[in-house]
């Protein structure tokens, strides 16, 4: 009589602190990437004028 074993499939955590091309990376890369949109457009309502200008860059 032969006896099988089930295993659980790996799963990566989604959250991972992964570096490279990774699906944890861009994860974290797309994260960013928002807070950084809603940052800047906190600082165009407050400022009352373009990020690039508040920066002195234009």
């Amino acid at each position: 009589m032969t006896t099988n074993k089930v295993t659980a499939p790996v799963v990566e955590d989604r959250n991972a602190w992964k570096f490279g091309f990774t699906p944890q990376a861009e994860l974290w890369n797309g994260r960013f990437a928002m807070i950084g949109f809603v940052a800047a457009l906190i600082t165009e309502y407050f400022a009352h004028e373009g990020v690039l200008r508040f920066m002195g860059l234009m």
